[in-house]
């Protein structure tokens, strides 16, 4: 071997040697990044004592696609389980104490309290007063619903916002990785940034994707609607001002096509869009079913009856009074206008009396005819009517016969079995995409104890090519002395 050869093979291995270094070292730098896949410097020999250094981009093409799909599905679940938590709190309040169970709970001591001493007023009263504060939850339940509605409302229209904006970065991101594969430079950098963009898109709605050629990549939906293919579609979303109880929310259009809430029941949802649509059009409008079926049962309850008489709303009423609901058919918003009627309300200038008489639609509906201060049985007869079983409407997802007072709370165990489901799927959910994202990052992530190792390897490679490069330098130097 010539002096010049090995001069010219030291000086390879240096230069190799230093690419590979660099790679390392930026590997060491990025380990914490979870969007960084670890880069590996491969050298080849391309002549003889000559060596050039590729870079490759570690990559798991399958464990990537499962841990898109497990993003979307937990993104989509801890949206609607928080969701849950705010409704419940907002509706029924902290341990449930301002549900209309509770407070329905507290008209019926009122009311058996009144039945043993019917001739006091002031217990007649008290009842009154229990019976507004159960309009009062309705109301109030309704108005929270609502309210919450509108805000879910606006959260998908930001959620929309940003996914339009993730798309226009991902068309950069797909520009560069185009450019850098048609040029033949590295463009490990750009596919991180791809890829990193993907991992958040598919936060709002779960995704597929293929590569064409020179890595170009297209997303679709996963019920096949196009969101990105070269360029991206639209996605678009009109808020809705405000809710009324029976109100359908707006739809997501992803390039005219209407984004689907995903199958399943309400305690599932792949997406971040998917979940809060679930919430606004699923949970919240069945929560509101279930509370216009509650007023719907107490106007049932309360309504005054006598022979040869259409029965007639009592001490709750409504917007249709003096006819009584029609049995088992939701009235959409009938819990936001229930109202204790003005002729049992002493404030209102009416008697609570009434309650125990009868009589608030005329004298044909009085029950206590012989006037007796202590005439209970109509008293008795209201209170055992809140247990009777009546027919309620199915679609408020309710299907177990049973009275008024049990429909109340059975709507709190619905709503207890829903979110506890719920938070059962987060947890799964959770803990499929924690351990998808650690098999990734395995795979091809950066492991820094190798990664140093293999620094301290380099370092001795370094050394070697420079010794080899100063014996041929101190020959050289020799040769051309013995010359001189």
């Amino acid at each position: 071997m010539s002096l010049s050869t090995a001069l010219s093979i030291a000086q390879s291995a240096l230069l190799a040697t230093s690419k590979q270094t660099s790679v390392v070292s930026r590997n060491v730098a990025d380990a914490s990044n979870p969007d960084y896949a670890r880069r590996v410097a491969v050298v080849t020999s391309t002549a003889p004592g000559a060596r050039s250094v590729e870079i490759q981009r570690a990559a798991n093409d399958l464990l990537f696609r499962q841990n898109l799909s497990a993003l979307s599905a937990w993104s989509g679940q801890s949206a609607l389980y928080s969701g849950m938590d705010q409704l419940d709190l907002s509706v029924n309040g902290v341990d449930n104490a301002s549900s209309a169970s509770t407070a329905i709970g507290n008209l019926q001591q009122a009311l058996q309290l009144y039945a043993t001493t019917p001739s006091n007023q002031n217990l007649g009263a008290s009842v009154i007063d229990a019976a507004k504060q159960v309009v009062s939850s309705l109301n109030d339940g309704t108005t929270a619903i609502q309210d919450f509605r509108t805000q879910t409302d606006g959260q998908i229209a930001t959620a929309v916002d940003d996914l339009n904006s993730l798309l226009s970065q991902f068309q950069d991101a797909n520009k560069a990785v185009i450019a850098g594969t048609r040029s033949g430079t590295d463009m490990s950098d750009a596919l991180d940034q791809r890829d990193a963009l993907l991992k958040k898109i598919a936060e709002y709605v779960p995704v597929s994707t293929f590569t064409r050629g020179d890595n170009d990549m297209v997303i679709t939906t996963k019920d096949g609607t196009t969101l990105f293919e070269t360029v991206p579609r639209s996605v678009t979303f009109t808020p809705s001002a405000g809710y009324t109880a029976g109100t359908p929310g707006n739809t997501i259009y992803i390039d005219n096509v209407p984004l689907s809430a995903g199958t399943g029941d309400n305690t599932s949802a792949d997406g971040k869009l998917a979940g809060m649509l679930k919430l606004r059009d699923g949970v919240a409008a069945t929560m509101q079913s279930q509370l216009d079926e509650i007023a719907r049962g107490l106007i049932t309850a309360f309504a005054e009856t006598a022979p040869s008489q259409p029965n007639a709303a009592g001490l709750f009423t409504w917007s249709g009074a003096p006819a009584v609901p029609a049995a088992g058919i939701l009235v959409d918003g009938l819990a936001g206008s229930i109202s204790v009627n003005a002729a049992f309300d002493p404030s209102a200038g009416g008697s609570a009396a009434l309650l125990r008489d009868g009589g608030a639609n005329g004298a044909a509906y009085v029950s206590n005819t012989g006037g007796g201060a202590s005439y209970s049985d109509l008293l008795i007869a209201y209170g055992n009517r809140l247990d009777q079983p009546m027919a309620f409407d199915t679609s408020a997802g309710i299907t177990v016969s049973s009275g008024v007072s049990d429909y109340a709370a059975n709507t709190i165990g619905w709503f207890e079995g829903v979110r506890q489901q719920a938070s059962t799927n987060a947890d799964a959910k959770e803990a499929l995409s924690t351990r998808t994202a650690e098999a990734l990052s395995n795979d091809t992530g950066v492991n820094v104890d190798q990664e140093m190792s293999l620094l301290l390897d380099l370092e001795h490679t370094y050394q070697a090519s420079a010794r080899m490069m100063k014996t041929v330098d101190d020959m050289l130097d020799a040769l051309l002395g013995a010359v001189g």
